[in-house]
């Protein structure tokens, strides 16, 4: 089996609209590993606005993810149907993550028992990224 490089690795990428750096403040708060790994901000020069996030990579759970403050408005966001599927450990941390996601987002599922789980929640957090999260 051929090994993958650093350079050849597939992540997730956030295209965010000017909130990118909240948001990678508010993931890496909810996690142990959580931390910047890069990250490179627009000049005066452009073409961002200056301060916001040329490009950045950061460390939740375990994963890479990259993101950037999108320079073009869109007419499209995050969609449910790409999220981070979060396997938790204990029912306090579940509770604690759903929490902090779900506030000034929305529920996607309700925090509670379904066929395929004993516990489980689905949230759209507040810049609009869904995250599905299951007792493991």
């Amino acid at each position: 089996m051929t090994q993958i490089s650093p350079q050849q690795a597939i992540r997730l990428f956030l295209m965010f609209e000017g909130q990118a750096e909240a948001a990678i403040d508010f993931y890496i708060s909810l996690f142990p590993d959580g931390e910047i790994l890069d990250l490179q901000r627009y000049g005066p020069e452009g073409p961002g606005a200056s301060g916001t996030i040329a490009r950045a990579r950061f460390r939740v759970g375990g994963q890479e993810v990259l993101c950037t403050d999108s320079i073009v408005t869109h007419a499209f966001g995050f969609t449910p149907s790409t999220s981070f599927y979060v396997d938790c450990a204990s029912p306090e941390e579940l509770e604690r993550l759903h929490a902090a996601l779900s506030d000034g987002g929305s529920e996607l599922m309700p925090l509670g028992e379904y066929g395929f789980s004993r516990r489980f929640a689905w949230v759209a957090d507040r810049f609009g990224v869904s995250w599905q999260l299951n007792l493991a």
